[in-house]
């Protein structure tokens, strides 16, 4: 790095946005913990950094609460903004040990690997179905066609929901989205006004389907969520709902990026998608490595509880400590050659979905949606190449296009 290299730690900035990975070397490399005054908030951008600080008691992940405290003297205006953080302040990725262990612990029943396994060969098949009216139709957006319904239509079925309801789930995500990844653009001065709608009418729905089940239980995730682990316990209404929003939500739009960047990353680097459509079975490294080198999500907020210190830098109690995740995967003292698309990889420790016990409870299912998914795009879509410019949603935490157009040389296929 040469004397004076800039340092930019706007991660909104549109140029970053578009394409974060130079300002977060510069800032890896200069400054790996830096306190951003555009966010408010230290960046960590260190792999080992970043490891450590998943393990420090006094970064706390409840940091929806904390946001509660101070505004609650807040004027009307902010009457969406505080019942939206209510809302998502019960949420499991927002709590702290006991109670975010008490939660995954009951929340685990319904992600065991059988179930999994399981939802192999349906998904398979929505891929298929979602690929043939693609073809068949002409259309060229991976995203509105693929990527974006794919997610929703699973957690829809393995939560038990009317198939009907698919749509509704993949709005609800959307508006979601506005505030849960820090989201700018055109939709800041409402983004809570429309979540708290959203919100509003998903609580609605899924209190319905707790009642339903209760009547009526089936093989799906809601069931074995409200079965309990056999101690006992049981989640409370509110917590089911409350989990049932964050399966939605994570599961959807997680895993929309996952795959959607994962091919960008193949059409931008032809050798390793060639060598991925010579060699199949490496779909599972493949991916792996996809989520390394541009993963669904940049950015994990965390709160500090009390004064600690990371990597020599002394933090205060009441600050906030933004984990970059997008960084740490490309840290050269973790990764060889980090800026490089490498299928063959091995190992691959990103970290992509978190680490330790706010690694992502549903990460072995975004695992095996996208593993399928993008075999699937690169099995039948011969002569795949983009047929656009590429456009990112303005996020602080998600790494989300807009679109991704496409052209490809496949034919219409009659089943």
């Amino acid at each position: 790095m040469a004397a004076g290299a800039q340092i930019i730690d706007d991660l909104l900035r549109p140029d970053v946005n578009a394409d974060p990975h130079q300002a977060l070397a510069r800032l890896r490399e200069l400054d790996s913990i830096h306190w951003s005054e555009p966010h408010r908030a230290w960046l960590a951008t260190r792999y080992n950094d970043i490891s450590e600080a998943y393990r420090n008691r006094a970064l706390s992940s409840d940091r929806v609460r904390p946001l509660l405290a101070m505004n609650k003297d807040e004027n009307e205006q902010s009457t969406a903004t505080t019942r939206v953080r209510e809302l998502l302040s019960q949420w499991m990725v927002v709590s702290d040990p006991p109670q975010h262990t008490r939660l995954r612990r009951l929340a685990a029943g319904a992600f065991k690997q059988q179930r999994i396994v399981d939802m192999n060969q349906r998904i398979q098949q929505l891929v298929d179905d979602l690929l043939d009216r693609f073809i068949a139709g002409g259309h060229t957006d991976l995203i509105e066609h693929l990527a974006y319904p794919l997610p929703a239509i699973v957690i829809a079925e393995m939560l038990g929901a009317p198939q009907e309801d698919r749509d509704r789930f993949r709005h609800w995500s959307d508006e979601l989205a506005l505030v849960a990844f820090g989201a700018g653009g055109d939709a800041r001065e409402e983004r809570h006004e429309r979540a708290l709608r959203g919100m509003e009418e998903m609580v609605s729905f899924f209190r319905e389907l707790i009642e339903l089940r209760r009547r009526e239980p089936g093989d799906d995730m809601l069931t074995a969520m409200m079965a309990g682990d056999g101690s006992g316990d049981e989640l409370t209404e509110d917590e089911l709902v409350a989990m049932c929003a964050l399966l939605l939500f994570a599961g959807h739009e997680t895993t929309t990026n996952s795959i959607a960047n994962g091919i960008v990353a193949l059409l931008q680097h032809p050798d390793q998608l060639a060598l991925l459509r010579e060699e199949p079975d490496l779909i599972s490294s493949a991916v792996e490595e996809l989520l390394r080198f541009d993963g669904p999500i940049k950015v994990i907020n965390r709160w500090v509880t009390q004064d600690t210190e990371l990597a020599g830098q002394q933090i205060r109690a009441g600050e906030r400590v933004y984990l970059v995740l997008s960084a740490a995967n490309r840290d050269p003292a973790k990764f060889t050659d980090p800026d490089a698309l490498d299928l063959r990889r091995s190992p691959n420790p990103h970290i992509a979905f978190g680490k330790g016990i706010h690694a992502c409870l549903g990460a072995q299912l975004a695992r095996l949606e996208t593993r399928i998914a993008i075999g699937s795009v690169v099995r039948r879509l011969p002569g795949l190449r983009l047929a656009g410019e590429l456009s990112y949603k303005e996020s602080l935490a998600a790494r989300a296009l807009h679109r991704l157009p496409v052209a490809h040389d496949a034919l219409p296929t009659h089943r």
